[in-house]
């Protein structure tokens, strides 16, 4: 078999709004992936931004700060303990995010967006996004 036979590319759809963008980079459809994959994506905030809010009644997530700096703003929804992490690219760690538990991510740059990238072990399904609104949450 050829390599152009081999190799398959899918277009992605970058969503750009005034706070960022956001770009899928695998949403568990493609070809050739374990029976069992979620999704890859990546996240951009403009500086002063917030990106999330919400949380998932089923989806487990990873994130990976790959430029800039952010706060990660977490409330459990099940007991309401608040928490925060702050998250710079110049050291870098990968947060897991289990189901139940919102999460909003702000840029806190002045001058820097922020890329994030993360990974959900469910296909997106709207109904697994419920919006939350951080009360202490402020630019």
């Amino acid at each position: 078999m050829s390599l152009s036979k081999k190799i398959f590319t899918y277009k992605r759809n970058k969503i750009e709004d005034s706070r960022g963008w956001f770009l899928k980079v695998l949403t568990g459809t493609e070809l050739n992936l374990p029976n069992r994959t979620g999704e890859v994506y990546l996240t951009m905030a403009k500086p002063g931004e917030i990106k999330g809010g919400h949380y998932h009644p089923k989806a487990n997530e990873w994130f990976t700060l790959i430029t800039g700096e952010c706060i990660l703003r977490l409330e459990d929804m099940e007991n309401q303990e608040f928490m925060e992490i702050f998250l710079n690219a110049d050291d870098p760690v990968t947060v897991y995010v289990p189901f139940g538990i919102a999460h909003a991510f702000y840029n806190t740059s002045k001058e820097e967006e922020f890329i994030l990238m993360a990974y959900s072990d469910q296909l997106f399904d709207p109904a697994d996004t419920i919006p939350f609104n951080f009360k202490n949450l402020s630019r």
